[in-house]
């Protein structure tokens, strides 16, 4: 039975309508007769609360709503890559050509273009045995992106009775039966936003999800399937963090979420995107990407929904065997998304007026990352890695979306306004930061790059947090009150700080850093250091050891030294023993 019913009330993206006893939990409605897009949140009786996702302007009491019978799905199939959708998946492209510049109300398309064609190659024959999750076959969707046609994962296993030979078909097209099902396999399925994706079992995080970004990487990594959050005050960096790992991070596929931004941030993204090239093949950066925009002028309802829906996109390429980087900026827009309608649904609020289920939204939606074997056959691993911003006012990290934010991911990058202030970025305080994946990804560490790396993490890091208790001495007593051991501490940390922890996002050089460069910028410091301590061991003057001119090659290395050049950096090892011997009259060895 499909509901009908009638509206009764209208509060903002809020609508109550009456004679809906056979709607259900999250179905999706047609609302009025402009016929808006709407989800049904909560039942009483026959009376259901339904959330809107466009304006509501005009409507009102006696207007018809009429249930879909489906809760809000998104079309998952061949089309979706370099698409710019919005909350509900409705491609801002074909909006914009029906409405002009302001989007209209009750405007129907579909997500992807049906009439399209692509090349089909089947991967199994008839009699071939497939089970939900099975690619049966696969089209090229971009220059980068083979597009897996994947047997739905609500669809029943069975043989295989007909697949259609190699050639062009549009997304309509039946490709294959098998005998257990009626339902003929296309191109495309639909899959509820709000419905995690099955797979076959989640791995432990033990591969790092490389940035090319060295604060990153090399301090607070983040691992394949992991799970991560990025807060900061206005100001601070967040949105050019963002997309440097977007751009850099070694993923197949990116889905950025413009979830409640500035209508001109999200324009920056827009804009910027179809321009970038991919920097490991120089193809467009949107033969990967997927965008999902809805900014803060958009209606309110649709900022919540989009989450999921770029999520589910998410965990559709995942069961393809690739990874997936999500970025959503920002969570917090979303959490006020859910407060603006938990108030207009009059639920006792909690803590800073945010609904009392905020945290278990927040830990839904983090659960959705991992590293998982897919279903079906052949096999296959993909991975989403998501990466929320989180917006706190004024920069308080004790407000409510980054507290709950904090318990549900393992990598935390704390942006500091001081630091942006001073022109240090990324700003990511190293002091507040952490990783959870550290020991697990340490070991691919050992395995590709250096079984030193560890242990050189270990002592960088160990002086950036001495420095850190140092500068509360110098601050109360001065910098005389130092022994000239604790002043090279001091020394270093700086050279760190320039040399490692900033980046240049506009550099050529500098805005990606691999894990090879990454290793040798951070011996070549560690080892100036412990040079530096056994010199003044043996009587070498601290003075000396600032004048060194190697000191400022260090610092420069990361802007001069190219990809293809690290070997230059073996010959820094080099220049710092002879200038070590010649201020300490013997060689020096750590």
């Amino acid at each position: 039975m499909v509901a009908k019913g009638r509206i009764v009330w209208v509060s903002g993206p809020a609508v109550k309508a009456d004679g809906m006893s056979d709607a259900k939990m999250y179905e999706t409605v047609s609302v009025g007769d402009a016929k808006l897009i709407g989800e049904v949140i909560r039942l009483t009786g026959d009376v259901a609360f339904i959330q809107v996702y466009e304006s509501t302007s005009g409507l009102k009491p006696g207007e018809p709503v009429v249930g879909t019978g489906n809760p809000l799905s998104v079309l998952l199939g061949p089309g979706i890559i370099g698409q710019i959708y919005d909350g509900i998946q409705r491609p801002l492209k074909d909006l914009a050509a029906k409405s002009g510049s302001f989007i209209g109300r009750g405007i129907t398309t579909t997500p992807v273009d049906m009439t399209k064609k692509y090349k089909f190659t089947p991967k199994v024959k008839v009699g071939d045995t497939v089970a939900p999750g099975s690619i049966i076959g696969s089209v090229q969707e971009t220059d980068l992106i083979e597009h897996g046609i994947m047997v739905p994962p609500d669809h029943a296993a069975g043989k295989i009775t007909k697949i259609v030979s190699e050639g062009t078909y549009d997304l309509e097209t039946e490709l294959a039966t098998t005998d257990n099902s009626k339902t003929p396999i296309k191109m495309y399925h639909y899959w509820p936003v709000r419905k995690p994706r099955p797979y076959q079992s989640r791995y432990d995080p033990t591969i790092p999800l490389l940035t090319g970004q060295r604060v990153i990487d090399t301090f607070f990594p983040i691992a394949k399937g992991g799970t991560g959050s990025i807060p900061g005050a206005f100001g601070t960096g967040k949105t050019v963090t963002l997309h440097q790992i977007a751009k850099w991070a070694d993923s197949q596929v990116v889905v950025y979420i413009g979830c409640g931004e500035r209508g001109n941030e999200m324009t920056e993204v827009l804009v910027e995107f179809p321009h970038l090239k991919d920097p490991r093949t120089g193809k467009p950066l949107m033969d990967r990407t997927v965008l999902v925009a809805n900014t803060s002028n958009m209606p309110v309802a649709a900022r919540e929904a989009s989450i999921y829906t770029g999520v589910t996109i998410a965990e559709y390429y995942r069961d393809m065997g690739k990874d997936v980087v999500l970025v959503a900026d920002s969570t917090s827009r979303w959490a006020e998304a859910l407060r603006e309608m938990s108030g207009r649904l009059e639920e006792m609020p909690a803590e800073e007026g945010y609904p009392s289920y905020l945290a278990s939204r927040l830990a839904e939606f983090y659960e959705r990352a991992g590293r998982v074997r897919a279903q079906g056959s052949p096999d296959r691993d993909g991975s989403v890695t998501l990466i929320g911003a989180v917006s706190p006012s004024g920069g308080d990290f004790t407000e409510p979306v980054t507290t709950h934010t904090m318990r549900f991911i393992k990598t935390f990058w704390a942006l500091d306004a001081k630091l942006a202030y001073s022109r240090h970025y990324p700003s990511i305080n190293w002091m507040n930061s952490y990783s959870g994946y550290l020991a697990d990804i340490g070991k691919w560490w050992g395995d590709n790059v250096s079984k030193d790396w560890f242990e050189l993490r270990r002592e960088a890091y160990g002086i950036l947090q001495r420095e850190d208790t140092l500068k509360e001495i110098v601050r109360l007593l001065g910098p005389e009150a130092l022994p000239d051991e604790e002043k090279l501490i001091l020394e270093v940390a700086r050279m760190i700080k320039i040399g490692i922890l900033q980046q240049n996002s506009f550099d050529d050089v500098d805005t990606y850093c691999s894990p090879q460069k990454q290793f040798k910028l951070l011996t070549l410091l560690v080892d100036f250091y412990r040079k530096g301590q056994a010199a003044l061991r043996e009587g070498a003057a601290l003075a000396d050891i600032r004048a060194m001119p190697v000191i400022a090659t260090l610092l420069k290395a990361r802007m001069e030294v190219k990809e293809e050049e690290i070997a230059k950096l073996d010959a820094l090892t080099g220049t710092i023993e002879s200038e070590f011997k010649k201020i300490s009259g013997a060689k020096i060895t750590a």
